[in-house]
């Protein structure tokens, strides 16, 4: 019974300790949110209104994978959410995708959403740190 109860608690702590932990799904909601604030200002002007805000909600996640970004390990999440804007009145949409790439920090205590960017011939990548 004490060889068990220490296999499951060595087990639980290597678990904890690994780098590959994938990221929370509050976590991809926060990412998103990230990346639509990015993007908030060209709404904005493309509706030719203020946004006062946006929520984030039913959040489905489709699809996991661990992928490899400048040789550091990258959670790529795929998935759709529901986005409802707040501009004089509310707007919503439903089933939105997204696709993001979540990379935790070697500490494991933050995680950074990657945007990549075409720069000519070549892939780049934004780098936010998720709060």
């Amino acid at each position: 019974m004490v060889r068990w109860l220490m296999a499951i608690a060595l087990f639980v702590l290597l678990t904890a300790c690994s780098g590959e932990v994938e990221p929370s799904n509050k976590l991809v909601q926060q990412a998103i949110a990230l990346q639509l604030e990015q993007t908030q200002q060209q709404l904005s002007q493309q509706l030719g209104v203020h946004l006062q805000g946006i929520e984030i909600q039913h959040v489905t996640v489709t699809q996991r994978e661990l992928v490899e970004i400048q040789s550091l390990p990258v959670s790529h999440v795929r998935g759709t959410y529901d986005l409802t804007l707040k501009l004089p009145r509310k707007v919503t949409q439903k089933h939105n995708s997204f696709d993001v790439y979540l990379q935790r920090q070697q500490e494991g205590k933050t995680w950074r959403l990657l945007i990549p960017q075409a720069e000519k011939d070549k892939l780049t990548w934004l780098s936010y740190l998720i709060r």
